[in-house]
């Protein structure tokens, strides 16, 4: 007797609030990488931590577990709150986790501290160098080899 494809869908084949999920699926899902691949790539570079420990990208994440995981020069420390296997609106993704007061707290330093330093160098491409460039380049090269 051949299963049906409902009795599938009833082990928690993709509804929201499923027990267990795998991490790389659930990070999709919550909107914090654009695919699965790129999710697995950052779990496997060690860039994402569940309950403190480094783990693969196949390990279970359920309800109540803390992920830290790192995007960019930010570090988000998250709560799961809900599993999910299907990726759906923003809004949706939101009400899978919670980030904690210290977490946000933290991101949001970082962020002023950010906005607040000074430009890093700005590198104005403007092709290849004029010849006029190129004899000032020569003459402050030989000034160095002088002293």
């Amino acid at each position: 007797m051949a299963r049906d494809r409902d009795d599938d869908r009833d082990e928690g084949g993709g509804e929201s609030g499923v027990g267990k999920v795998r991490l790389d699926k659930w990070l999709w899902a919550a909107r914090f990488f654009k695919t699965r691949s790129l999710a697995a790539d950052a779990i496997e570079g060690g860039k994402v931590q569940l309950n403190g420990e480094r783990v693969k990208r196949a390990k279970t994440v359920q309800a109540g577990d803390e992920v830290q995981l790192r995007l960019g020069p930010y570090e988000h420390t998250v709560v799961v709150r809900q599993t999910s296997e299907r990726r759906g609106p923003a809004s949706v993704a939101q009400t899978l986790y919670e980030e904690t007061p210290e977490s946000r707290a933290a991101r949001e330093k970082l962020a002023e501290q950010l906005r607040m330093a000074p430009a890093a160098f700005v590198y104005e491409e403007r092709g290849r160098p004029t010849k006029k460039d190129r004899r000032e380049l020569s003459r402050f090269i030989d000034e160095k080899r002088r002293r």
